[in-house]
């Protein structure tokens, strides 16, 4: 199955996967190395939920990453580091060299006694040895599980609970603009609640003093001297766990959403060459830039895995955007002459506010595709994008997918299918969005009007997440309670005449915080460990930077004497239970909250407040306590 080439070729491809999925993905499948050939395409259905791909096959993910290219591609740049000092040089890693520490990696982490099927968690800055380290748990069949480096000690131990690793790998600091985060120390404090974690393997990246526990803790770089750099990958199941990765949910407990090994790995593979359309041959100078974290899933698929599949050049970005200033992007794809761009559009709407003196002294004659990620971009955005980055002559992607979909699953193919501001545009191969009324019954497609919806997807794909891991029911009722016999986004969409979709945003209690999605109930049950605050309410409102703000409603035990106090030890708390990423941007101290006569909390009001949409709270009679909206409304924050 060749790259999409043209409208008429995706049009074709489309229905292709449509009328024999089977067929289809086995054509794309046959383009990456098996060890053992597949019994079955794909099994399963949303209603049993027991989805499998490539059943009976053996792989290995790190092999096809690296080996596969090594006769053709050894000496092409499979990495460049862009350190957080800009003055630093960057770091250029050939495939070679990349199979060779990926191989050593390996090595170590056999030698420290992980096995097969064991879970190595990762607490680490945006340094090569993260992505190595990944690639070196693929290649022995463990399982990874990466935590964002920004996250608190407690939310880093919750983690660990949860999936049992009992392997961490973390830096004794790491760089962040100006910053210098104290990893170890913060992994420290949780290991003190994971007695699952035998030993602790520690990077060294700031040199900074550290804590030291004899027995637990090694430093990499000298077990890494110790070992050879040649490995024979373990071949897996394709079915075989790959990744635990953590997402928000709508409980205060945060959801380990498992992907496993074939299906995403050719799922990554062929998302990546449609969607970016980048130049396959071997001597191709192209260089693809995610700058997200591999702390999140666009980190796993589109810096680690869907460049390195398609034997393409990634960049990996220790800083901020706006470090040392807010034109440090703009001067890294100079320096490197990056031709693939994908950011999110939080990013994109800082560096629009941090004004084009930053943009102007800059040329961007290098860059071909702009991409866009992690949250629906609004117009202006999309606008200043295309104009003052893209000269209005590179291509714009915008493309919607989610943790739980492995890989993109709407956007526009870069030059093939039009670019529309703000819209996602068409469903890739394979995929067959719906949008659903509120009685439940799919929208039919109109060739006339635009209609909107829930969007749900109807028929399983190979990079789709097979389970929340150690609970198979939580994932039944989060992602395929809600219609039956269909995958819930918990997104809103619209429908073009054209079939161009446009994501509204979320329509469950998940708040999309810079392309974050953080669940409301983690973050109240952050803020009523605060000792005044009796009960919380948390809801998203428009923000100009991050997209969608986070609105704290807060009762306490009496009404602040010292408001602003209170707001600060507050944030302090959700800081140190989660992470600065979950910290409100206005908390409103309320007498009380609005809430049925069954005592469940009126957050779509509450909502409505936040927004400033207060013609139109619907009737509010029917609640337990109308008059305390009124009371709400006068002490609105904004």
């Amino acid at each position: 199955m060749e790259t999409i080439n043209s409208i008429e070729d995706y049009k074709q491809q489309y229905k292709d996967a449509l009328e024999n999925p089977d067929q289809y993905w086995a054509s794309v499948a046959t383009k990456l190395h098996w060890q053992k050939m597949w019994n079955q395409v794909q099994s399963g259905n949303f209603s049993d939920l027991n989805i499998q791909w490539f059943s009976g096959a053996q792989t290995n993910l790190s092999f096809n990453c690296l080996d596969r290219h090594l006769p053709l591609l050894a000496n092409k740049p499979a990495l460049y580091f862009v350190a957080n000092d800009p003055h630093k040089e960057i770091e250029k890693i050939t495939y070679k060299q990349l199979h060779e520490k990926v191989c050593a990696m390996a090595n170590v982490f056999e030698t420290m006694g992980v096995r097969k099927g064991d879970v190595i968690c990762f607490y680490m800055g945006m340094v090569p040895e993260l992505l190595i380290g990944i690639l070196a748990a693929t290649r022995i069949g463990a399982i990874h599980s990466v935590v964002f480096g920004g996250f608190s000690a407690q939310s880093l131990a919750g983690r660990i609970q949860d999936c049992q690793a009992t392997f961490l790998i973390t830096n004794d600091g790491g760089f962040r603009g100006d910053k210098t985060i104290g990893l170890k120390a913060i992994a420290d404090e949780a290991l003190a609640q994971c007695p699952s974690v035998k030993k602790v393997l520690v990077h060294k990246r700031t040199a900074q003093k550290i804590e030291w526990k004899e027995g637990r803790d090694f430093w990499l770089h000298e077990l890494l001297s110790r070992v050879k750099n040649e490995h024979k990958a373990v071949w897996v199941d394709s079915e075989h766990p790959l990744f635990i990765l953590y997402t928000s949910g709508s409980t205060g407990k945060p959801k380990g959403l498992l992907h496993t090994t074939g299906g995403y790995m050719v799922y990554a593979f062929q998302t990546f060459r449609n969607v970016f359309q980048m130049d396959p041959r071997p001597e191709s100078k192209e260089i693809f830039w995610c700058t997200a974290d591999i702390g999140w899933i666009t980190g796993h698929t589109y810096l680690t895995y869907g460049p390195l599949l398609n034997g393409a050049s990634t960049v990996m970005f220790e800083g901020v955007p706006t470090y040392p200033d807010a034109g440090r992007f703009w001067a890294e794809v100079d320096r490197l002459q990056v031709t693939h761009f994908y950011t999110a559009p939080t990013a994109i709407r800082a560096l629009e506010a941090a004004g084009l003196e930053h943009v102007k002294k800059h040329k961007l004659t290098s860059l071909k595709v702009l991409g866009s990620v992690g949250e629906p971009i609004n117009e202006e955005a999309w606008e200043w994008y295309n104009k003052n980055i893209g000269h209005s002559r590179c291509p714009i992607v915008d493309t919607w997918w989610q943790t739980e979909t492995g890989g993109i699953m709407i956007s526009t193919l870069a030059g093939v299918t039009p670019s529309v501001p703000a819209y996602a545009t068409l469903p890739l191969p394979g995929i067959v969005p719906v949008l659903m009324d509120p009685s439940g019954k799919e929208i039919p497609f109109s060739d006339s009007i635009e209609v909107e919806g829930n969007l749900c997807i109807k028929f399983p794909w190979p990079g789709m997440a097979r389970t929340v891991y150690g609970d198979h029911e939580r994932f039944r009722q989060t992602y395929f309670s809600a219609y039956k016999n269909y995958y819930f986004t918990g997104d809103g969409a619209k429908r073009t005449a054209q079939n161009y979709y446009r994501i509204t945003g979320r329509v469950d209690d998940v708040i999309n915080v810079s392309g974050h999605r953080l669940g409301t109930a983690e973050i109240e049950d952050a803020i009523n460990d605060h000792p005044e605050v009796v009960e919380s309410a948390v809801v998203g409102y428009p923000h100009k930077i991050k997209g969608q703000g986070i609105y704290a409603y807060c009762i306490c035990t009496s009404m602040p004497q010292d408001p602003e106090k209170t707001r600060k030890e507050i944030l302090a708390t959700v800081n140190k239970i989660i992470g600065p990423i979950a910290k409100p941007d206005l908390i409103q101290f309320v007498p009380g909250l609005p809430k049925t006569r069954s005592g469940k909390i009126m957050r779509r009001i509450l909502r409505k407040v936040a927004e400033g949409e207060l013609s139109s709270l619907g009737d509010v009679t029917t609640l337990l306590n109308p008059e305390v909206v009124e009371q709400i409304i006068q002490g609105r924050l904004s």
